[in-house]
Parts: structure tokens; C-alpha cells; sequence
């Protein structure tokens, strides 16, 4: 499965779709050009367990180092998986 991403300058997400349908999706706002809160991630029950929620946010992480761009993880989901991987703690904004 591969993970895409969309963006519209305010809001975007990464997410991953099947035959029309979002089976996994993060949702990111923009607060300014080089910081991003992250709202929401949710992956449905067919895919659970299988690692796709962490998936996600490694591809936000890549995003975001690619960028030099900070992030806000408001998500209990994300900011959970990023504290417990210190090395990708170097995007999250202090």
C-alpha cells in the first residue's frame, strides 16, 4: 500500500486509498509556513494491527525533515508514537 499526500496550502493529510475509499488518513493543518499541527489519524478496523497508523506518521516525519518543517502533534496517536521514537523527536516542535 502507499501512503499519498494532499495539500491545499491550509489543510492537507496523508493517507492511503483503495478503490475510492480511505482506508488509513492523517489530517494536518497548516500554523504558519514552516510549522503543521497534526488533528487526527485513523486507520480503519481492516487494516489494524498492522502497523499502518506508525507508517503514517514516519511518512510525516519525512515529510517534515525534507521541508525543515516543525510539527504540533495535537493527535494522542501521533504524539504517542512520537514519544516513544526519540529519533524522530527532531521534528517536533519545542
Amino acid at each position: 500500500m502507499t501512503i499519498q499526500q494532499q495539500d491545499d496550502g491550509k489543510k492537507g493529510s496523508f493517507y492511503i486509498e483503495e478503490n475510492g475509499k480511505r482506508l488509513a488518513e492523517m489530517i494536518y493543518t497548516w500554523a504558519g509556513e514552516k510549522v503543521f499541527i497534526v488533528e487526527h489519524t485513523e486507520v480503519d478496523e481492516s487494516l489494524e494491527g498492522k502497523g499502518i497508523g506508525k507508517q503514517l506518521v514516519h511518512q510525516m516525519v519525512d515529510f517534515a525533515r525534507s521541508k525543515n518543517l516543525k510539527v504540533i502533534p495535537l493527535c494522542p496517536f501521533t504524539k504517542a508514537v512520537l514519544d516513544k521514537t526519540p529519533e524522530w523527536q527532531d521534528v517536533v516542535k519545542k
